[in-house]
């Protein structure tokens, strides 16, 4: 799991996730055939950051969504070096007129009316009251983002815009997020908190047979077993045969959602899969699924909350400037006076016979600064995740990766 870091001193701004819709635009088809390219490099972005977090012992589980969009809004108010430098490691290629609509039509997308599951996200802008932000620089984050600006006092009382923010933060989650940010954390120095969070819940197309559900092993390691209730299942699933591993759709109630397994055939074989470069690969392995007449399933029911701060990770990737005392945000106040200080994340989610809950919520403190069917049907797939496995939850439609992790060990 992995491990909370609170940086001592840290000043300043947070980015959330939530659900928002915005208007339609003029550009509005423009924007949409811009999405899929946007897409394309949030998923690379998203197997990028998985092989920077991989190190992490145990269970993972993270937002690349609610990441890339929390460091998208701020971008939006980068300039120079520090807005390419970001651009580059989001993997964004559009220029600015184009992204943050792109963006918008994605994110209203995702807040339609949904009648088989629940899938919101809502961005929100938190300012020091008083403090004159550019009108250029607000009015692109209502209208994409549905971000309004919510004035808060925190020079005088940061405790109290704290918690304001983090009780936004759980309403958006229900109640699955809580005290995102930490004590401490925002300071008198705090001009600006960006927050984007993201809620999922749904049932499984073919639910598990919750009787079949009994205590097995896991063999979480060569030389350590642990004991985890395992579901079974068997159906017509799409299903990728990559030689070293396994890779499986789960379909969600209404099939805009799926979470896809990828299984090692060895039981120590994570550690050798992870080493792949999954921001190219990823978009080969969605293309290869199949669908197989009967795949026989064993999946481990798990439960995993994480909490990480990803200033380390995002700087190892390209992301520096942004954190330094020369970082230019000018976009956002007119003068050089913004930096990130830190980025904090917290995700959930839990797995059972009945589906999927997630959510996930960022904070970047800133700180003013000094296939088809086969015609011959195959003979049954054996899918038995009794070891270390990755997976991911993404959209079918968009194609977007909302939320990936690996499980280590379904008991810790």
């Amino acid at each position: 799991m992995m491990q909370r870091v609170v940086r001592a001193g840290v000043r300043a701004l947070a980015f959330l996730a939530c659900a928002a819709i915005t208007m339609a635009t003029p550009g509005a088809h423009a924007a949409s055939n811009d999405a899929g390219t946007v897409v394309q490099g949030l998923n690379a972005f998203a197997g990028a950051l998985y092989e920077q977090l991989r190190a992490r012992p145990g269970n993972l589980f993270f937002s690349p969504e609610s990441i890339a969009t929390a460091l998208a809004m701020t971008m939006s108010g980068a300039r120079g070096d520090t807005e390419a430098e970001m651009a580059a490691v989001l993997r964004l290629t559009l220029p600015p007129d184009r992204l943050h609509p792109a963006l918008g039509v994605l994110l209203r997308e995702r807040n339609a009316q949904h009648d088989d599951y629940q899938l919101t996200e809502a961005d929100a802008l938190w300012g020091q009251a008083g403090y004159p932000f550019r009108a250029d620089f607000l009015a692109p984050l209502k209208n994409d983002y549905g971000a309004g600006l919510t004035p808060l006092d925190f020079k005088s009382d940061a405790e109290a815009a704290r918690q304001t923010i983090n009780r936004w933060v759980a309403q958006k989650t229900a109640d699955k997020i809580v005290d995102l940010i930490a004590p401490g954390v925002l300071t008198a120095d705090t001009r600006l908190v960006l927050t984007n969070a993201i809620y999922f819940k749904a049932g499984w197309a073919v639910p598990f047979v919750t009787a079949a559900t009994k205590d097995e092993e896991f063999h979480a390691s060569a030389t350590r077993s642990v004991t985890a209730p395992a579901m079974h299942l068997t159906g017509n699933f799409k299903y990728l045969d990559g030689g070293s591993f396994q890779a499986l759709e789960l379909p969600y109630l209404g099939y805009d959602l799926s979470m896809v397994v990828f299984l090692p055939k060895e039981p120590d074989g994570l550690a050798g899969f992870e080493q792949v470069p999954l921001d190219r690969l990823l978009p080969q392995w969605f293309g290869g699924l199949s669908f197989y007449p009967r795949v026989v399933v064993t999946l481990p029911k798990f439960a995993i909350r994480a909490t990480a701060s990803l200033e380390p990770v995002l700087r190892a990737m390209g992301m520096k400037r942004a954190f330094s005392a020369g970082a230019d945000f000018s976009g956002m106040s007119g003068g050089k006076d913004f930096s990130l200080s830190a980025v904090v994340h917290q995700a959930f989610v839990t797995i059972d016979e009945n589906g999927t809950e997630a959510a996930a919520a960022t904070a970047l403190p800133m700180a003013t600064t000094s296939a088809r069917m086969p015609s011959e049907p195959p003979p049954p797939i054996v899918f038995r995740a009794d070891h270390p496995f990755m997976f991911l939850i993404r959209e079918n439609r968009s194609g977007a990766v909302l939320f990936m992790g690996r499980v280590a060990d379904p008991s810790a």
